[in-house]
């Protein structure tokens, strides 16, 4: 009997899963000591880079003196770079480039490495080791090195930390990233497979996440097996662990409630503090209604997203008792049964309406969606008109260009016209980042009064387009039919892509925050071209970048990912983010639902020229989307793109009440 277990400090028996890779045969240990049953399944594999131009393109940089500063994040990160780089430099000249700049190291692994190698460490960051500290120590030694101005390089381990590289360059600095080995699934997805079955089936009760990466792989890993609604369920159930604060960061991006954090961020420290702890907690969680209230999951076992937005005074959690709380609309966005099937219709206010025509004659349309009382005006109206179960409010996906420096203008066929153009690296470098509350204030007034007029039940929708979307407007200076330029840039430029879309991930989270704190309950992202795109380019060129965007919205607050021709990305926009994915109408709802699994809900899909027909066909069609949607909990009825301009507005409001009363579950 080991000595904690002797001091009660013991699992008694509990199973435990854990997904730790490089460490788990200590890891196994651990729990086997302290009295625990483990269930440990590598999650992750290291694979260097089997070409790494990105590492060598930094060597020339540090041997011409143009690198004033290195961050190394990971001791095997620095391990790897230093092996790449020996293929082709002596050891004694990156040594000697090293040694004279400032090389921060982010904790013990990689001071570790850089002693081997004998490169003095400028700045060693304390625990817990994550980017705010970076930031801290970089701060107390401004004497060592000047953020602004200077060239900082990044050891990059496995995907880029964003909010790092956003923070640095807010400091003026000119950041590159130096990926020198990415993170994949094991090869043996078998352990990872009966480990997740395990947490489903309720066996393993405890488990342990001491990295961020694991928590996506895990979860890639239950949907993949069809297990992702339940996967998450069980999680609920179970005592859920983190290492530290950079990997509950992780958790908290896919609504995982975290019961325990050890106070220092360490693989012993946590095993310890779980087997001490765990079947206290589990005890709460068995019986406490309170506690279960809290979940971020309910117990029909599907997410909770609790209305959320941020006052002007600061961040607050929206009662739950909020007019709008129980609507149709906000029960579906959380996946829990409704009455009815709640109804809205994209471009629900617009030149379908006489009323809008008219204001359109005489206010141009950039003038109108600056006018917070005119923007009030047409969003109130059109949703008391055609009495939907929501108001979106009327702006347009493109208000976020001026802002980055770009002129905006409508030509009179309503098409946008963007200069200058984007369509070199050297144009990314000029981006600025956006102050949304200062540049789009006129937007956020809008909301506010648009809130405040509204009936109180009725829920606000607040939108951007997506980070493709966006920047193929900015690339190509409005439509296109082949997205020429966007795709020339995407791939002859891949330093350059990766720039421009996390640049505008950042700064369109900030946006739809900023629309959120001024009084939305839901946000839809428009991702309108990425149809153009087959599955694999999504998935490299597109999909990290969605997935930041989504990550960056205010937790709880539930996110409608929407796009067009997008029939063969269904999944890959599931996996990039958001609690209700908008079918388009050219799938059909119940197969796409299918393929989606049950962990989302879904939005859509009536043809919008379905409109224009006569009442018993539009009364037929509606019918049939409803029978593909089967009363399941969280449908959104919409149409599968925008009201057209031609449409009646007798059929629009039709529409609405045949959904209501075909869908009538009273």
């Amino acid at each position: 009997m080991s000595e904690s277990v002797a001091k009660g400090v013991s699992f008694g028996g509990l199973e435990v899963a854990a997904f730790e890779s490089r460490q788990a045969k200590e890891m196994t240990t651990l729990i086997e000591r302290l009295g625990g049953v483990p269930r440990v399944a590598p999650s992750m594999r290291e694979v260097p880079l089997e070409e790494n131009p990105a590492a060598f393109d930094f060597a020339e940089k540090l041997f011409a003196g143009r690198i004033n500063a290195i961050i190394f994040m990971t001791g095997v990160g620095a391990r790897t770079l230093f092996e790449v780089l020996e293929t082709r430099y002596a050891r004694e000249k990156i040594v000697r480039s090293l040694s004279g700049i400032c090389v921060v190291a982010r904790g013990p692994k990689p001071i570790k490495v850089l002693r081997e190698y004998q490169i003095p460490v400028t700045i060693a960051v304390p625990e817990p080791n994550t980017w705010r500290e970076i930031l801290q120590e970089l701060d107390k030694n401004a004497g060592a090195l000047t953020l602004k101005g200077s060239r900082i390089a990044i050891q990059e381990y496995g995907v880029s930390n964003v909010a790092l590289v956003a923070e640095l360059k807010d400091r003026g600095a000119d950041v590159t990233g130096v990926p020198v080995y990415r993170w994949t699934l094991p090869e043996d997805l078998g352990p990872l497979e009966k480990a997740v079955e395990s947490i489903v089936a309720g066996n393993a009760r405890v488990v342990l996440f001491t990295n961020g990466v694991q928590v996506d792989h895990v979860i890639q890993v239950a949907t993949r097996g069809g297990l992702r609604e339940r996967f998450f369920s069980a999680l609920a159930e179970c005592v859920v662990c983190s290492v530290g604060p950079t990997c509950s960061e992780f958790l908290r991006g896919h609504h995982i409630q975290i019961d325990l954090e050890p106070e220092q961020p360490r693989m012993g420290a946590l095993v310890h503090e779980a087997a001490k702890r765990a079947a206290d907690l589990l005890r709460q969680k068995t019986h406490s209604k309170a506690a279960r209230e809290k979940s971020t999951w309910v117990s029909n076992q599907q997410p909770v997203m609790v209305s959320a937005r941020q006052s002007e005074m600061g961040n607050r959690q929206s009662s739950v008792h909020e007019p709008w709380a129980n609507s149709l609309f906000m029960k579906a966005c959380r996946l829990e049964e409704t009455e009815a099937t709640p109804v809205w219709l994209m471009r629900q206010a617009g030149r379908y309406m006489k009323a809008y025509r008219e204001l359109r004659a005489r206010v141009p349309f950039l003038e109108l969606c600056k006018n917070p009382d005119l923007v009030t005006e047409v969003t109130v109206t059109a949703a008391e008109k055609i009495s939907a179960d929501a108001a979106i409010i009327f702006a347009d996906l493109l208000l976020i260009a001026e802002p980055l420096g770009f002129g905006l203008e409508y030509d009179r066929g309503e098409g946008p016209v963007i200069k200058p153009l984007l369509r070199e690296g050297k144009d990314v470098d000029r981006l600025p980042q956006v102050e949304p509350t200062e540049s789009l204030g006129y937007l956020y007034r809008a909301i506010r009064q648009t809130r405040a007029e509204l009936p109180p039940e009725i829920p606000l929708i607040g939108f951007a387009g997506a980070p493709f979307t966006l920047a193929s407007y900015l690339i190509e200076g409005g439509s296109s039919k082949n997205y020429l330029h966007t795709k020339s840039l995407m791939y002859r430029d891949t330093g350059a892509w990766r720039a421009l879309m996390e640049h505008l991930a950042r700064n369109l989270s900030r946006y739809v925050n900023g629309q959120i704190a001024a009084g939305v309950q839901a946000v839809q992202i428009f991702d309108t071209w990425a149809g153009c795109l087959g599955p694999a380019d999504y998935r490299e060129f597109v999909a990290p970048y969605t997935c930041m965007l989504i990550r960056g919205i205010t937790p709880g607050v539930p996110v409608i990912h929407f796009g067009t021709g997008t029939g063969l990305l269904l999944e890959d926009m599931r996996d990039a983010g958001g609690n209700i994915i908008g079918l388009d109408f050219r799938v059909e709802l119940d197969e796409a639902w299918r393929r989606l699994g049950d962990g989302v809900g879904v939005q859509g899909n009536l043809d919008p020229i379905v409109l224009l027909a006569d009442q018993a066909f539009i009364r037929q069609r509606a019918q049939k989307i409803l029978d593909q949607a089967a009363g399941r909990r969280g449908h959104i009825f919409n149409l599968g793109h925008g009201i057209l301009p031609d449409t009646p507005i007798e059929n629009v409001v039709a529409l609405v009440e045949m959904v209501h009363e075909l869908s009538d579950k009273r």
